[in-house]
């Protein structure tokens, strides 16, 4: 897989759609598909550039204990950035993966800015609704991160990591 992610072909539009496709996208709310657990809150359906067949979910943002980081960093053959499996924090399964350093050539690309990407296999996609519970809610209209960030951590329910952190024994 290429970590370089558009929603769609960036340079192939006028410059002045750009922003208005980018917002007028719908936000949509993960899931894993192996145990329900919520993955993102603030999802974007994408494709991978370098294979147009694979659909791919990305966020700015996933939510507190949502996703663990999983084994070491690699690279792929398609660019250098360093990427970083991610497992389900509820199941244990592997559902996608995190760029931890973006490379120069794909931070200077048009890109969505988002570095946390979601097999579409293994998730379940739900349509957001807004504050009213009315009108789909689009990334235009998306609260900032920090306020987002808030209203997430008072919807996500706080599951117990698979992953615990173990107390370091002291040896006599």
């Amino acid at each position: 897989f290429t970590t370089l992610l558009y929603t769609i072909k960036f340079e192939e539009m006028p410059r002045f759609n750009q922003t208005q496709t980018f917002f007028s996208k719908k936000v949509v709310k993960l899931e894993c598909r192996h145990c329900m657990n919520i993955l993102c809150w603030r999802g974007m359906r994408a494709i991978l550039l370098a294979d147009t067949s694979i659909t791919l979910h990305s966020t700015d943002l996933p939510p507190p204990n949502a996703v663990e980081m999983s084994g070491d960093d690699y690279c792929t053959s398609n660019c250098d950035c360093h990427i970083r499996d991610l497992v389900c924090a509820g199941c244990g399964n592997q559902v996608g993966y995190h760029v931890t350093l973006p490379c120069r050539s794909c931070m200077d690309s048009c890109n969505n800015g988002h570095f946390w990407m979601f097999h579409s296999v293994e998730c379940q996609e739900f349509e957001r609704m807004d504050d009213s519970g009315e009108k789909l809610l689009i990334w235009g209209n998306l609260p900032p991160t920090h306020e987002d960030l808030q209203k997430l951590k008072e919807k996500t329910p706080r599951r117990q990591s698979i992953f615990p952190l173990y107390p370091v024994e002291c040896i006599r």
